[in-house]
């Protein structure tokens, strides 16, 4: 998938108003996934990605303490200006849905098994206990 490809499906997805939007809000995203991965998952899905995503993925360290869905959320909503919780989770769930759809579902099982619960809601799929 090229970025144009990913940028325009997030921007369709998200109902954002240009590519730019879109643009800013899958590096904010993604930025903040990539501290949530170990190094192995980050890798993984970054060959997976067009290079532009890629390299936001592979150049955040991991947090020293991952954090729940909901935390996750807010810290999007920190990043961005003027944005609530609930416009996080949109963006967010933007981002992350559109990833989901381009990944094997092999890593992305993996990718949500090594997260905190709650997380596969943001990613489309469904919340299995």
């Amino acid at each position: 998938m090229r970025w144009s490809e990913f940028t325009e499906q997030v921007r369709e997805r998200g109902e954002y108003p240009s590519r730019r939007e879109a643009e800013r809000v899958i590096r904010v995203v993604l930025s903040a996934l990539a501290g949530q991965l170990g190094r192995a998952e980050r890798h993984l899905l970054a060959r997976r990605l067009p290079p532009e995503a890629a390299r936001v993925l592979i150049t955040q360290r991991p947090v020293s303490r991952p954090l729940a869905a909901a935390e996750f959320v807010d810290g999007i909503a920190a990043r961005t200006e003027g944005a609530t919780s609930a416009t996080a989770r949109w963006d967010t769930s933007s981002v992350l849905s559109v990833l989901a759809d381009e990944v094997d579902r092999e890593l992305l099982d993996r990718i949500i098994d090594r997260l905190p619960g709650g997380y596969a809601l943001l990613f489309g799929r469904a919340q299995l206990v």
